[in-house]
């Protein structure tokens, strides 16, 4: 040690250096050496010390101790700052041998892998070398005694020398010298390795590790041949080696192990637990064969072949007696090898049994090797139900190109017991997969192989109480996929529009609330429009009552199964001749030519579709175009007839000028080989090539009189706009705003059009829209409550000109906006906006308000559907539409089917009460539409309802569809819509036109959806072909469908004395049915601006229906007897005096309430009447009276001249006024 040094001018060096202290300190300081020897090593940390410096350089006086400079440092003495560097080296302890040892045979996973594949493969050596030891043994040449040096024969003369156990021939071996090098050699490596491997592992109990199996077998087999070195009299002795085969499976289980951590890849338990099962049984089986065999040679000797036949025999059980141990040794030996396989086998198929179960309930993994060759999807949910499965795989497998493609189910629950027998169904078996697991782990979604899946589907739970929280598990299931996947299509489903923007990312979203709330209003306005959209996303294939009798049963299932497909125009047959034409133009020859409805194109350079986008829109050859059919272009096969058809000697007039061709004589879509050719439509046409002249048409005649219809004007090729008529809503915007009357003007003169300016959700399309000069105070907003700026407290008070829509939900919630803004939207005319009253359960905060009210005419009230006072005060006694939201709070029932059970209840007092009321109901189940104004007498509804049973056997996606509610649009499920999202994975366009159609989006130059009515005045037009045309002529609208209602009597399992009840009396005369029909039309024609619900009110018998209710009834067709006349005229008195009481019941409340009861008729009911919707029909389909039109109306404002957007303007300067607060309070 060197003492303390002076510091001076001439030892610079030695101030650096802090000094020494004694060695019986612990703050020993190392030196300079030192200091500079650590500071060259990789491993040290520089710690960083501050050095202090004397006052005085010149001084003598020893600096202060380290503890002292420390503490000096920590108070912020900076008057020394010199710094001393001392190296710090962490983990010393590795840089021992046995650490390093540790590290390389036990820690690290390749090494140590490494060294198990060795010991593994040593083991196995040392038992092949048992079999040549073993083949190369001669049993008469033993001499190894050391004790006697005696050879002993071993022949035998007799039967009875047999029998005698040699015991030297058990104890000692004839072995080579070659092979007793190499098993020496074996026994040498296998022996350091061992006792290496022991002195590594030791922690502190050395009889544990020397008391483990595998230690006492390894010293059983290499000590032995190790003793024999020094020992050479020792060589023959006998030595188990074949007992090593239990070492190797020891050896082979923990090189799975390591081999598993050094793949970072896991197999399933499964896979672990059946080898090591394959590995005991082989042991004991090597072990029996060896053991036996070698016993056996005191006796009668048995070769190693039979020995392993005796134990293979004796293992299964079969026990053929053909060899048998002959000496007591080797019968012992078998009595333990059966003892010991009655232990371990046990324990080893139950552990088997465990994981096989367990493997069905977690579905166990998709084949890497699948996963490479085949495609597949992964679903993924929060709990599968078997409707939702059905619907799932019924659409995703509807098109053909799906058929090869996998199904890979990841759900967090264990399968249900339903959905297990389903996928156990051969059909799905085979395509569908069940995995147990999470989307939020990556394991899970490495057992799917969500990597290479082609598309990954993401449902939410609808049935769940708080929708929030199940909106937030997709969310971050989605997020989930997104980070495993990046590159793998999305396609989420979410609940809530405010959740949306969070799963902006994914390809394809769809909102159920947004896409549920639109329908309902667009249901108000256009009857029926849930069904029309719900057919429109369903693959069919047409073929859904075409055994029945009933003709609207026939026609409504063949128009089903219309679809909407695109084909680029240059690579179409039905399209790619109008290259250059307008828009309308081809919309009409394609459906006059082949009978498909060119609905909408999207232009090569623009990603937005715009539906009838007008006739100025010319075609070009890169445009994409949407059409609805039967099925696509590419299924089609064309068939063109040229030889001239005449009919009783009349020659053809021909729909072109050119003389020489001729007219389309029909148009056949139907399916054609049905077992081969998927879908394919056979058209029948007459004439293939259209002519040059082919912009004008010759006019329809009349009579055969050649006379021309001048109101149907040829679509022209090329747009004139001196042709094309002003439409219906340009004509009442003008009316509107300068030629109203005072009346009139009251009502809708201040009213603006302009963007709304609060949006309740980030994500919301902006939409021109009928707005309020000035925002409504939020207490004027309340209907059945006064305030100073209105005294107001019923709906009756108000004075509303047109009929009312009321909504009945269980809280104003933001999907509620998308009902407001397809009712208020900028095309239907003001004179048409009817005034809606939101019935709330729970009162609306202050945020929802705000951004209602700015519309004009949209209400609130506070009640329940149940409550007969808030019907009433609410003015459903002059309300045209009812419609009615599944509430959230009874989604989640004990029994599934039941969460509907409280709204049909009410929505049947209600269809009682209020006959004549058009309810549209929501449902959570569409299996529960069956009980919409249910009617357990009806033979006509249980008729349908083994219909419905009919079409489910055959396999059809729309076995409801003949569900007189369904099709007449007054009830539909949300449920229908998920095959929206699933149609989405072929067909990418889907979402995109049906938001366009129902109004959610609003595109620069795109059509909406309207209806337009037929009157007596419009049915000289006779066909909808004609109207086709005339539609395309004047106002350059689109047609899609029809909305059709009949007058029909249900028939009962009552007397026709039941039907004396009846409004109107019924002829059942098949001679006086048109005479009554032409009698009914008459009556309608004066009640024909009325609502689409109030269509008729004469009901028509038609015995064909009655014969065929009753058939499928099985009804008895005997007269009644007198007893069940008198009975059932006593049952008639009571309905009267039921639907007496009904009557009374609300007269009485709404006399209490102050209501006048003028409005009320309680026998103004529609119970006889049914409507569908026909799709896309046929151009020869006969126009009825009553008959509402869907219409995909032209843009007025796509080309609308400068001075025509005067108003545009003054509507989006009065939004500016009152819009300066616009999107401060939007909910996230």
């Amino acid at each position: 040690m060197m003492g303390p040094r002076s510091l001076t001018g001439a030892e610079p060096e030695a101030a650096m250096n802090p000094p020494h202290r004694s060695s019986n300190s612990h703050d020993v300081r190392p030196s300079t050496e030192s200091l500079q020897k650590n500071n060259s090593s990789n491993s040290g940390v520089i710690l960083d010390i501050s050095a202090l410096k004397m006052a005085e350089v010149d001084s003598e006086v020893p600096p202060l101790p380290p503890r002292y400079r420390f503490r000096d440092l920590l108070l912020g003495d900076q008057t020394f700052p010199n710094d001393d560097r001392v190296q710090v080296e962490f983990y010393v302890n590795e840089n021992t041998l046995k650490e390093r040892l540790k590290l390389f045979f036990i820690k690290n996973q390749r090494s140590s892998l490494r060294i198990r594949m060795f010991n593994f493969f040593l083991k196995i050596l040392t038992c092949v070398l048992y079999i040549v030891r073993v083949s190369l043994d001669d049993s008469t040449a033993v001499n190894c005694n050391p004790c006697t040096a005696i050879c002993h024969n071993n022949s035998r003369t007799n039967t009875t020398e047999s029998l005698k156990i040699n015991w030297d021939l058990i104890f000692w071996v004839n072995r080579h010298e070659c092979v007793w090098a190499i098993q020496v050699t074996v026994a040498l490596i296998g022996f350091l390795e061992t006792m290496l491997i022991t002195y590594l592992s030791y922690k502190g109990n050395i009889w544990e590790q020397i008391f483990k199996i595998c230690f006492i077998l390894e010293m059983i087999n290499t000590v032995p041949f190790i003793i024999t070195i020094f020992w050479c009299s020792l060589r023959n002795i006998f030595v188990p080696v074949f007992l090593n085969c239990w070492l190797a499976k020891g050896a082979l289980e923990n090189m799975i192990n390591d081999f598993h951590r050094a793949i970072q890849r896991t197999h399933s338990a499964m896979f672990n637990q059946v080898v090591i099962l394959i590995c005991t049984l082989l042991c004991l089986v090597f072990t029996g064969a060896c053991g036996i065999e070698h016993l056996e040679r005191a006796g009668k000797p048995l070769s190693i072949f039979y020995a392993l036949y005796f134990c293979i025999v004796t293992f299964s059980t079969v026990g053929y007696g053909d060899v048998t141990p002959k000496i007591w040794p080797s019968q012992l030996l078998v009595v333990i090898l059966i003892c010991v396989a009655l232990v371990v086998l046990p324990l080893q198929f139950e552990e088997l049994a465990y994981l096989w179960m367990e493997r069905q309930k977690l579905g166990g993994n998709y084949s890497r090797h699948r996963a490479q060759t085949e495609k597949h999807v992964v679903l993924c949910v929060s709990s599968l139900k078997i409707d939702l499965l059905m619907d799932f795989l019924n659409e995703f497998y509807a098109h053909p190109r799906l058929q090869d493609y996998y199904v890979v189910i990841l759900c967090p629950t264990e399968i249900d017991i339903q959905v297990r027998r389903i996928l156990q169904i051969p059909l799905w078996s085979q395509r569908v997969i069940y995995l147990q697991g999470s989307a939020l782990k990556d394991q899970d979604l490495m057992r799917a192989k969500m990597d290479d899946a082609e598309a990954c589907f993401i449902l939410s739970s609808r049935n769940e109480v708080d929708r929030t929280a199940a909106d937030h598990q997709t969310i971050l299931r989605a997020w989930a996929a997104k980070d495993f996947a990046p590159n793998c299509p999305l396609y989420v489903q979410i609940l809530k529009p405010e959740n949306k923007f969070h799963v902006k990312f994914a390809d394809h979203v769809v909102c159920e609330e947004e896409f549920k709330y639109a329908m309902l209003a667009l249901n108000c306005v256009c009857p029926a429009t849930s069904t029309l959209v719900t057919l429109l996303v369903h693959t069919s294939r047409g073929q859904e009552g075409q055994l029945s009798p009933e003709n609207w049963q026939k026609m409504y299932g063949r128009c089903s199964g219309n679809e909407v497909y695109h084909i680029r125009l240059c690579d179409s047959k039905f399209f790619g001749e109008y290259d250059g034409k307008s828009f309308t133009y081809a919309s009409f020859h394609a459906h006059k030519k082949y009978g498909v409805c060119l609905i909408g194109v999207k232009r090569e350079d623009n990603k937005s579709i715009l539906l009838n986008p007008g006739p100025r829109h010319i075609m070009a050859a890169a445009d994409t175009c949407y059409y609805i059919n039967i099925t696509k272009e590419e299924n089609s096969a064309f068939i063109f007839k040229q030889e001239e058809k005449h009919s009783k000697g009349l020659s053809v007039s021909g729909l072109y000028d050119a003389p020489s061709r001729l007219p389309v004589h029909s148009i056949i879509a139907s399916m054609v080989d049905q077992a081969t050719s998927y879908g394919t439509v056979a058209i029948d046409l007459q004439n293939p090539d259209p002519p040059e002249e082919s912009g004008k048409l010759t006019l329809p005649t009349e009579n055969g009189d050649g006379s021309r219809r001048p109101s149907i004007a040829p679509v022209l090729e090329i747009a004139d706009s001196s042709a094309i008529l002003p439409c219906d809503l340009l004509s009442d915007q003008s009316e509107d705003e300068t030629n109203q009357s005072d009346e009139e003007g009251s009502v809708g003169s201040d009213f603006v059009k302009g963007y709304p300016p609060n949006s309740p959700y980030i994500g919301s399309s902006p939409t021109l829209c009928h707005l309020l000069p000035q925002k409504a105070p939020f207490c004027c907003l309340r209907l059945d409550k006064g305030c100073t700026h209105s005294s107001f407290v019923d709906a009756k008070a108000y004075g509303f000109k047109n009929k009312l829509i009321i909504v009945s939900a269980e809280m104003a919630g933001n999907g509620l906006y998308n009902f407001i803004v397809p009712l208020r939207a900028y095309y239907r005319p003001r004179k048409e906006l009817n005034p809606i009253v939101l019935l709330l359960d729970n009162a609306p905060d202050n945020h929802f308000l705000e951004a209602i009210c700015c519309f004009p005419m949209v209400y609130f009230m506070a009640g329940t559907i149940d409550n007969l006072d808030n019907l009433l005060q609410c003015g459903i006694i002059y309300a045209d539409n009812l419609v009615v939201v599944d509430k959230e709070s009874t989604m989640c029932a004990e029994e599934d089917y039941m969460a509907d059970a409280k709204t049909i209840v009410n929505v049947q007092t209600m269809f009682r009460l209020f006959p004549s009321l058009s309810i549209i109901t929501e449902l959570t189940h569409p299996s529960n539409m069956r009980f919409m104004q249910f009617r357990a007498k009806d033979c006509y509804s249980l008729a349908l309802s083994k219909l419905e049973k009919i079409e489910r056997d055959k396999g059809s996606n729309l076995a409801f569809m003949f569900r007189l509610p369904f099709a007449a649009g007054r009830v539909f499920s949300i449920s229908m819509l998920d095959t929206l999202l699933y149609q989405s994975f072929v067909k990418d366009y889907m979402i995109a036109i049906a938001r366009l159609l129902l109004g959610l989006d609003t595109t620069p130059g795109s059509g909406y959806l309207c209806v337009m009515k037929i009157t007596e005045e419009d049915l000289w037009i006779r066909t909808y072909g004609r109207l086709f045309q005339k539609l395309c002529s004047s106002s350059a609208e689109i047609p899609i469908g029809i909305y059709r209602t009949e007058s029909h009597m249900f028939s009962t399992s009552e007397s026709k004395d039941s039907y004396a009840q009846s409004q109107v009396s019924i002829n059942v005369e098949h001679g006086e049915e048109q005479r009554e029909r032409r009698d009914a039309w008459k009556e309608k024609v004066a009640h024909r601006n009325s609502t689409a619900s109030d269509q008729s009110e004469h009901p028509l018998l038609r015995k064909k229906s009655m014969q065929w209710a009753r058939r499928l009834s099985r009804k008895s067709a005997k007269p009644p007897s007198r007893t069940e006349r008198i009975s059932q005229q006593r049952l008639n008195l009571y309905r009267r005096s039921e639907r007496q009481e009904l009557s009374e019941l609300v007269k009485n409340r709404m006399k209490h309430l102050g209501l006048p009861t003028v409005g009320y008729d309680e026998m103004n009911d529609h119970q006889n009447t049914l409507s569908y919707v026909l799709i896309n029909p046929p151009p020869d389909t006969m126009l009825e009276l009553n008959d509402i039109v869907y219409i995909i109306r032209s843009d007025p404002l796509a080309h609308m001249p400068e001075d025509s957007q005067v108003g545009q303007a003054r509507g989006s300067r009065n939004q500016q006024e009152f819009g300066t607060e616009t999107r401060d309070e939007t909910h996230l």
